[in-house]
């Protein structure tokens, strides 16, 4: 069964005299989905959703909601609402003022008003603030309070440009939590901007990588990370080695590539070729450690020496330099964390984890 588009982008393109912010991007999003456009910044994803929102309009391309093109309506006609980084509360107002804001403005009877802020309230789980007002407030009960006024509303689409950038790591990290609890109790659709990639794993359903005003690749966050279609993506997306490699032959679904002089086996479900240059993406946490060869069918096996080892609380992260003189980033959870620094060492791979790119 097909899933059902509430959202649809069709090749925006935004130039802002000289720039181009925006080239192309067209973007189909699922109703109660939670995307995450993930990217450096300039990459083009805040434009984008400023122009789902209606703050900004395109240059060409159009922009349809369950169908109907949207494109040149004002905001207020547009069955969303946004939350920004800098929250744009009422500091003279309390909890409940700015949230039952918009209510009041489309003249909803008061006692209608009083039950939505509290059930929203009650949803975000700061009803007991109702009557402080925004300034007596932490920063993560903020969030909250501009969580809750934008979904009274009842949006179709609710669109979160970097909401929590200003907030510290725990608090964050708290939030991103919360944030998926509270999306899965209310049901609606939300688009996300990031530039953290962790915050995007923790929180997506699906995730859009942005550079250069270009939508590099859009699907499920476990298949951006295994299968990334580009150097890039690989790079931006957790940590990774990448090998600049020259295809030697194709035998059945594997190809051997040739890496600084060392031959490396690949899986090859792509369409690469012997003779040519192509990236291999092979993620840390993927190659094992052994002071003996391997001797399993089916591995990557080089011969090395550690040459530094990173503490990262569940895991260590060690860097391994070659016979070929190129290092080597392992991980390994810390209770298996059993070498040195000067060890000589065996890594290895199965020949499936390794991912071939293009640039």
């Amino acid at each position: 069964m097909s899933k059902d588009i509430v959202l649809r982008a069709v090749e925006i393109w935004k130039r802002f005299g000289e720039v181009e912010a925006l080239k192309g991007v067209s973007l189909d999003v699922f109703r109660g989905e939670l995307l995450v456009l993930l990217g450096p910044s300039g990459s083009g994803k805040s434009t984008l959703l400023r122009i789902i929102a209606g703050l900004e309009y395109p240059t060409s391309g159009r922009i349809y909601i369950d169908g109907e093109d949207i494109t040149d309506l004002p905001p207020y006609k547009r069955d969303t609402s946004m939350i920004f980084q800098h929250l744009a509360l009422f500091p003279h107002m309390t909890v409940y003022d700015n949230v039952a804001y918009g209510l009041k403005i489309r003249n909803v009877p008061k006692d209608e008003i009083d039950r939505r802020v509290d059930d929203v309230l009650e949803l975000v789980r700061i009803r007991h603030l109702k009557e402080r007002k925004v300034t007596q407030l932490s920063g993560g009960q903020q969030q909250r309070v501009a969580i809750a006024r934008s979904l009274i509303l009842h949006p179709k689409i609710l669109l979160l440009d970097e909401p929590l950038g200003a907030l510290d790591l725990k608090l964050r990290k708290d939030l991103h939590i919360e944030l998926r609890r509270i999306h899965q109790e209310v049901g609606n659709t939300w688009i996300f901007v990031t530039h953290d990639q962790e915050e995007a794993l923790t929180l997506a359903d699906r995730i859009g990588v942005m550079n250069d005003g270009m939508l590099i690749q859009i699907g499920d966050k476990w298949d951006v990370y295994e299968q990334p279609r580009t150097k890039f993506v690989a790079e931006f997306i957790g940590e990774t080695n990448i090998f600049e490699c020259k295809v030697l032959e194709r035998m059945g679904d594997k190809i051997y590539a040739l890496w600084k002089g060392l031959e490396i086996g690949v899986k090859n479900d792509r369409d690469v070729k012997p003779g040519e240059n192509i990236y291999l993406s092979v993620r840390p946490e993927y190659i094992g450690l052994s002071k003996d060869r391997p001797v399993e069918m089916g591995y990557n096996v080089f011969h090395g020496v550690i040459v530094d080892e990173v503490f990262r609380g569940s895991y260590v992260m060690y860097s391994i330099r070659l016979d070929n003189g190129e290092v080597v980033k392992v991980t390994v959870l810390s209770k298996d964390a059993e070498y040195d620094p000067g060890d000589e060492i065996y890594l290895y791979w199965r020949v499936d984890k390794g991912v071939p790119l293009k640039e």
